[in-house]
């Protein structure tokens, strides 16, 4: 019997909400979608929020993810910017929980770990390894939507496990413990 299921990932933000979809096939990984939204060209910070709550609700109709994976903010010195970037967070994630969605929240560092090993990767490196994994033909211009599909990747990558049992001494040992990850 064939189990499936739609991941959809979120990076959220007031200038750039991105996203990404993968669809899982018998524990298999499928690139569906990623794109990012734009709202910098909006100056209401009430009406960016509205935007991406709507947003949030179409991928929500259109795509039926089973569940959703969001990338939690990081403390940085700006409490403005943190206030306005916990409410996209909060805003998607009502999206979300409206249709009844479960929500799984990673942090920055956790989710540079699932998909490179390394919890202080660039974005560059995660986008990267995301094009190996999936075989993206290119990336996008601004690697927030590859930042939801990190998320994404990181909450299959983390399904159904313990969070903590495995360590690593260098590439060659986390090729070697994650072979289903390394693509041929």
């Amino acid at each position: 019997m064939t189990k499936e299921r739609i991941i959809l990932g979120i990076d959220p933000g007031t200038t750039i909400m991105g996203f990404g979809l993968i669809k899982i096939v018998n524990k298999k990984m499928e690139f569906l979608q990623l794109n990012e939204l734009q709202l910098s060209k909006y100056d209401n910070h009430y009406q960016k929020l509205k935007i991406i709550f709507e947003r949030t609700i179409e991928l929500i109709e259109t795509h039926n993810p089973d569940e959703i994976a969001i990338e939690a903010p990081f403390f940085g010195k700006n409490v403005q910017s943190m206030l306005k970037l916990g409410r996209a967070q909060g805003v998607a994630m009502a999206a979300g929980l409206s249709r009844d969605i479960p929500i799984t929240e990673y942090e920055p560092k956790k989710i540079k770990m699932a998909i490179t090993g390394n919890g202080n990767a660039s974005k560059e490196q995660v986008a990267k390894m995301l094009q190996q994994l999936l075989g993206l033909k290119e990336l996008p211009k601004n690697l927030d939507s590859t930042d939801g599909l990190a998320a994404a990747v990181c909450h299959f990558f983390n399904s159904g496990k313990v969070i903590g049992t495995k360590s690593y001494t260098g590439w060659d040992a986390f090729v070697k413990q994650n072979e289903e990850r390394v693509k041929k």
